[in-house]
This record gives C-alpha cells, structure tokens and sequence, in this order.
C-alpha cells in the first residue's frame, strides 16, 4: 500500500502490459516468506518466473492484479494466490487492500471473505444472468464476437474491476465471468476461490484449468449456467 497513489516509474513488459517497482517487491516478499516456509515448493510468480515446478505443491503469484488499476489509482487492484496439489488446484487467495477484503476459498472447506462464509449464486438461466470482464480490449475479434453474443443475452454486462470480479461471482452479487488472454497467475486463484465457493471455472472448451491452459477463461455461479455459457461461446456464427 506505500507505492499506492504515488508516481512510479512504469515499465512495459514484452507483452506490453505494465509493471512498477510495487508489483515486483510484492513478489519478492511472497516469495521469500515461501522460501522460508515452504522451501521444497514450486513458484509460478507473474513478474519472477517459475521455480521448481516438478514440486507437488506450486503457489502461484500476482502480486498486483490489475496494475493499469493501480497506476491510475483506482481501488481495484488485488494480489492473488493459488495453490496446485498434484496438478489441481485446492486454494485461492483474491486480496484486495484498498478494499480491506480478502477472499480465500479451500478446497472442501468453503470460501469466507474476512472469516464469513460467502457462496456463488443460484443463477441457472442465461437470461437472468449478470455478466463481467475486464474489458472490451482483452478479447481478440473472434473471442470478442462470442463473448458480445453471450453476454447480450444475459439480464447485465458490466465491464471493469480486474479481479474484483471473481470475488463477486464467488460472494453471489456476480453469475458469469468470461475473459480471454489470462495467464496461470491471473486464473489460478481466482479458480481456487470460485470452486470453493460451489461454482465451475474452466477453459472455453469446459476443460480444468491449470499451468498449460489456453488463457480464455470461463467462471460460473452454477452447472447449468456454465454448459449453457459455454455453449453460446462455441456456437458458430449465423452471419
């Protein structure tokens, strides 16, 4: 929180997405306290690199979820954490300080924001559905074309919030969230949050979601929800 609202220095990665001083020592905190506690463990950290990814158990890292938020100074910026046990993912961390909530979700233990227990909503129906992404600028045109036709015909789309997101799908205020261009770090605790809380995340072809998934991401309050979303996704264009 001491780099929030104040200048930084801005540096485009590769990829041409943003990073500051802040994400990067946020990382190196998490992982030095990892390597303290848990030093036989794998790392999958947005802004370090991967470490010791044979291990059983990985924690993967985002220090800073929605840098262009925090850069601009808005609230919705998180830190997220996941955590792979044999390859499935069985907790998930979605932080968001400003906010002064934390989301965390374990496998078969449930999900709490700050020590109450939250849970996705009942929502079944498309057309009762309320609907979020980041933006429209995350989606290629073909990504884009499908995700226009689900969400216009669902009950709200609202675009923005990063992360912020998934914790609402997780605390029922949010039913479908449906991104495409992730990274395992930007997935991987959100996932872990979402099933705890009793929803389904997937890939677009409704496949577990792990280290080597595709990036396009689909989080939904119910089962039915989820095939019927997935099927709009996939359909092939009448035009």
């Amino acid at each position: 929180m001491r780099w929030f609202r104040i200048s930084l220095d801005i540096i485009t990665k590769a990829d041409d997405s943003p990073v500051t001083l802040a994400d990067r020592a946020a990382e190196t905190a998490m992982r030095e306290i990892l390597g303290e506690r848990c030093p036989a463990d794998g790392i999958y950290g947005e802004e370090h690199g991967p470490e010791r990814l044979d291990a059983d158990r990985i924690w993967v890292l985002d220090p800073i979820d929605g840098t262009r938020s925090f850069i601009t100074g808005s609230p919705l910026w998180g830190t997220l954490v996941g955590v792979l046990q044999g390859g499935r993912v069985v907790f998930g961390m979605v932080d968001m300080p400003v906010l002064g909530e934390r989301w965390i979700g374990q496998a078969g233990r449930g999900a709490q924001r700050n020590g109450e227990t939250v849970e996705v909503s009942s929502c079944r129906a498309i057309d009762k559905a309320r609907i979020v992404t980041t933006s429209p600028d995350i989606f290629n045109a073909a990504d884009w074309q499908a995700f226009d036709r689900l969400s216009r015909q669902c009950a709200m789309r609202r675009f923005g919030g990063d992360c912020y997101g998934y914790a609402q799908l997780a605390g029922g205020t949010i039913d479908l969230v449906v991104e495409t261009g992730l990274q395992p770090y930007d997935y991987l605790g959100p996932t872990g949050l979402i099933e705890a809380a009793g929803g389904v995340v997937t890939d677009w072809l409704g496949q577990p979601l792990g280290l080597a998934s595709d990036g396009r991401v689909i989080a939904a309050a119910t089962p039915e929800l989820h095939r019927a979303a997935l099927g709009i996704l996939n359909a092939r264009s009448l035009a």
